[in-house]
């Protein structure tokens, strides 16, 4: 199925595909429109189906496809009998919903690995992150790779997209502070006041941050490395930065 396999695809229709439970809920409960629900009467009933994704979206297409033809158009080895095609939502930062007040965002400049994606939008979901931004993206968020990794955080955060440039004129806007994760001229990141609005920005574990992100910089921070590596998976240190801006808020 061209939707599954091609970026292309997706972006010219609009539309994606995501399998499981899970990640259908958290689509449905997140606003996005479920065109078409395709299930394994094998692993699962139209009954239930119906009580689990249908509610008042009676405008959803319901379609039963032998486990055959099932198990030819999932992605996953482990299924649970569903399927569904979805609209995409923008994700433009104009059409970025951030709150007034003390915000706190991650921003990872041009990731590659789907399943580094996957993890930061994990993390950003369990710290309730105000919205997460990824500069200069080298694929859709739409790649069943990164649905599945983020375990369906990808429907749950609130995601924009754009240049870095872009993303920086953003945050300067806002008044938002800057954060670069970086080896040189840099802060222990628990020195840092996270407590005003902050963005925890990461780039890729081979390259490191652009220099315009380094020039844009509030501040350059740099978590302490006792061992014989200087870096951490992005999404390892992404998490260590977010929480701890997070434990500064608690008590302050």
């Amino acid at each position: 199925m061209l939707l599954k396999e091609k970026s292309r695809e997706r972006k010219k229709t609009g539309l994606f595909i995501l399998e499981g439970q899970r990640e259908l809920s958290l689509a449905s409960n997140s606003g996005y429109s479920i065109e078409t629900l395709l299930f394994n009467p094998d692993v699962i009933s139209e009954k239930e189906v119906v009580s689990l994704f249908y509610g008042a979206k009676e405008q959803t297409e319901l379609i039963e496809v032998s486990d055959a033809v099932y198990q030819k158009i999932a992605y996953r080895e482990s299924t649970e009998g569903v399927l569904a095609i979805a609209k995409s939502k923008s994700h433009a930062l104009e059409d970025l919903h951030i709150k007034s007040g003390k915000v706190l965002m991650l921003v990872a400049e041009a990731p590659e690995k789907p399943g580094n994606i996957g993890a930061l939008l994990r993390t950003a979901d369990a710290a309730n992150l105000d919205a997460v931004c990824i500069a200069n993206p080298k694929g859709d968020l739409y790649n069943p790779n990164i649905i599945r990794s983020s375990v369906g955080c990808i429907f749950t955060n609130n995601i924009g997209v754009g240049t870095t440039s872009e993303i920086i004129n953003f945050l300067k806007e806002k008044r938002i502070n800057i954060y670069c994760a970086e080896l040189s001229a840099s802060e222990i990141y628990t020195k840092i006041d996270f407590t005003e609005p902050s963005a925890i920005v990461v780039g890729t574990e081979s390259t490191g941050l652009s220099k315009d992100w380094l020039n844009a910089a509030t501040q350059n921070i740099v978590i302490p490395m006792e061992g014989e590596i200087d870096s951490m998976n992005v999404s390892v240190s992404a998490a260590i930065l977010i929480f701890e801006a997070k434990r500064q808020r608690k008590f302050q």
